[in-house]
């Protein structure tokens, strides 16, 4: 993290220059966050609509090793990765 400049040393058209870049950084990283909310949204659709086929199948879509796993990854029990090779589909 770079450190914040004395502004009092700046010259005005140093801090014209400076607010210009932090300007120009904020769109880009704004742009890369829509990009981002974007593609996240399309997962997201995507892993509806796969569990809806699978309810629709009459597969059970979520299980009690499912709870289990999630539950151990919100309280930060993590599995060995040895382990994972025997999660459900999506959960590995």
């Amino acid at each position: 993290m770079e450190t914040f400049p004395d502004l009092g040393s700046l010259t005005d058209q140093e801090l014209k220059d400076l607010i210009k870049q932090m300007t120009d950084e904020e769109i880009e990283v704004s742009y890369k966050r829509r990009i981002l909310h974007g593609k996240i949204d399309i997962l997201r659709a995507e892993l509806v609509n796969r569990l809806r086929r699978k309810d629709e199948s009459g597969e059970l879509v979520i299980t009690g090793a499912d709870v289990q796993r999630l539950t151990d990854i919100l309280t930060g029990n993590y599995p060995n990765p040895e382990d994972l090779g025997d999660q459900p589909e999506g959960l590995a």
